[in-house]
C-alpha cells in the first residue's frame, strides 16, 4: 500500500535529529559538570541503543513497529523512552517482541 503525502512528511519530520558524533566527546572534555551528568545517565542510554539501532537497520517506524508488535505507535514511543525514564521497566516478552519485529533475536548479556 502507498503511503500518502501527509504519511511521508510525518515520517520525514520525525526522523532522528542528525549530529556531528565527534562533537559529543568535545563538549564533554569541555564541561566537567555536562561529564557528569552524561555519565549519570550512560547506562540507560546504552540500554535503549540496541532499540533504536535494530529499529534503524530494519527501516521501520514505531508505527511499523507497534503494528508487527499488534500494539499502538504510542506504546513503543513508551517502551523506547522507558529505558531511559525509569518510570517502567519492559518485561523481557515485550523486548523479544521488539526485537522480532525488527528481525533480531533478543540477547541478553552481562559484561
Amino acid at each position: 500500500m502507498a503511503k500518502t503525502r501527509w504519511q511521508k512528511e510525518w515520517e520525514e519530520r520525525h526522523d532522528p535529529v542528525p549530529h556531528d558524533d565527534d562533537k559529543v566527546p568535545r563538549q564533554l572534555a569541555a564541561d566537567p559538570e555536562l561529564k557528569a551528568a552524561y555519565e549519570a545517565v550512560e547506562p540507560e542510554f546504552e540500554a535503549l541503543d540496541p532499540l533504536l539501532r535494530a529499529r534503524k537497520e530494519a527501516g521501520l517506524t514505531q508505527a511499523q513497529i507497534a503494528a508487527r508488535m499488534g500494539t499502538t505507535a504510542s506504546a513503543v514511543a513508551r517502551l523506547e523512552g522507558s529505558l531511559i525514564s525509569e518510570k517502567h521497566s519492559p518485561s523481557i516478552s515485550t523486548l523479544r517482541k521488539y526485537a522480532a519485529a525488527c528481525g533480531k533475536t533478543l540477547r541478553i548479556s552481562f559484561v
